[in-house]
């Protein structure tokens, strides 16, 4: 029997099922730093919960099959694992670029050289603040900002490229300059500056970390500025702030479209934060197949491509640009996560958004750090 819709016309075929190219592993919660935008969930699983090291090296194995390019190592602090160098030399057998996302602060030269030895391509190292009192206060670990500094010129003294993390809010958001200043000091290839992400701890502590809408854009401008003059010597990637948006971000350039995140226990998340989403299933390594994950679990179909969307977003032109924006966000704010992203202009929430931001930024709260409970 052929595929024939009732019309009389041929049926459509399903688009073809998208390869992720990136995954983040999440090796642990554990963390010397108490940073209260962490992207960790409120509930930090333990270390007794944490995947062995025979699971995540199958597992690096069958991202590696599945199409995977690039894994990031992170956590918490993923040099809290003391098998983090066999598993980045794992990842070079399997033929997976990778790239370490640390604080820094525990690291040792030894150990550095262990981790290069191990053959790791790239170290990104996160700064709370461009100075000290900003980053120790931030982190809620003193001494930290000096710390950063060694490990990052040990970091370049072994020729391995750095990438300087600065997540931005009310606190620093005015140092983006000093930032960009760190960077080229550093001698960084790359700087990441990424507006804090309300979920998780950085929801929890938002009346404490949004900045004013003048202070958004005057950073906006700051970056634009320093991109250009900078171009060819210091790659400037931005994370724009959703609150003062006019359109959604692509988040994670679509649900289950090009990466996936697992977490210590071995959940697999279509992004670090889609466990804020009540009802989802997400099925772990422990019991399925990489790959099985990719193409079979639910958590992944449930926001995958367009079939999802709300009415106002399956006749927008934008949506396979922006791809609804971010599920979490529409979870967080509208209280249900197939609701077209209140970060868009088009959302009825919208002003509400921008109304909670405005309020937020003028309140002064004391930070919830990021701790076990």
């Amino acid at each position: 029997m052929s595929a024939v819709a009732d019309s009389g016309a041929p049926a459509k075929a399903p688009a073809p099922l998208p390869v992720p190219y990136g995954m983040l592993a999440e090796l642990t919660h554990r963390c010397p730093l108490q940073c209260p935008y962490c992207s960790n969930p409120v509930e930090l699983e333990r270390r007794t919960g944490e995947l062995d090291t025979e699971t995540w090296l199958r597992v690096f194995t069958e991202a590696a099959k599945l199409g995977v390019l690039q894994v990031h190592l992170s956590g918490g602090e993923p040099t809290a694992r003391r098998d983090l160098e066999q598993m980045i030399a794992h990842c070079v057998e399997v033929g997976l670029y990778t790239n370490l996302i640390t604080a820094g602060v525990g690291v040792t030269p030894e150990r550095l050289r262990a981790i290069s030895d191990a053959g790791v391509d790239h170290v990104q190292l996160s700064f709370q603040g461009a100075d000290a009192p900003t980053t120790d206060h931030v982190s809620n670990f003193s001494g930290a900002h000096e710390r950063k500094l060694a490990v990052a010129r040990e970091v370049r003294r072994l020729g391995l490229p750095l990438t300087v993390n600065a997540v931005v809010h009310r606190a620093n958001i005015h140092q983006i300059p000093a930032f960009i200043d760190l960077a080229l000091a550093l001698d960084a290839r790359r700087i990441e500056i990424a507006h804090a992400q309300y979920y998780g701890w950085a929801l929890r502590n938002r009346g404490a970390l949004m900045p004013t809408r003048d202070q958004v854009f005057e950073a906006l401008a700051t970056v634009e500025e320093a991109r250009e003059r900078l171009k060819g010597r210091l790659t400037i990637d931005a994370v724009v702030p959703d609150y003062y948006a006019k359109y959604p971000k692509p988040c994670m350039n679509g649900w289950g479209r090009q990466s996936l995140n697992v977490t210590p226990s071995g959940k697999v998340l279509p992004c670090h934060a889609a466990e804020t989403i009540p009802n989802l299933d997400f099925w772990n390594v422990r019991d399925h197949g990489l790959a099985e994950i990719w193409t079979g679990s639910p958590a992944f179909h449930a926001y995958r491509g367009t079939h999802w969307m709300p009415h106002l977003c399956q006749t927008c032109e934008r949506r396979e640009i922006d791809w609804g924006g971010c599920r979490c966000q529409a979870m967080a704010i509208a209280g249900d996560a197939a609701a077209t992203d209140p970060a868009c202009h088009k959302s009825p929430l919208h002003a509400r958004m921008l109304a909670l931001a405005e309020t937020d930024a003028s309140t002064a709260s004391a930070y919830d750090y990021r701790r076990y409970s």
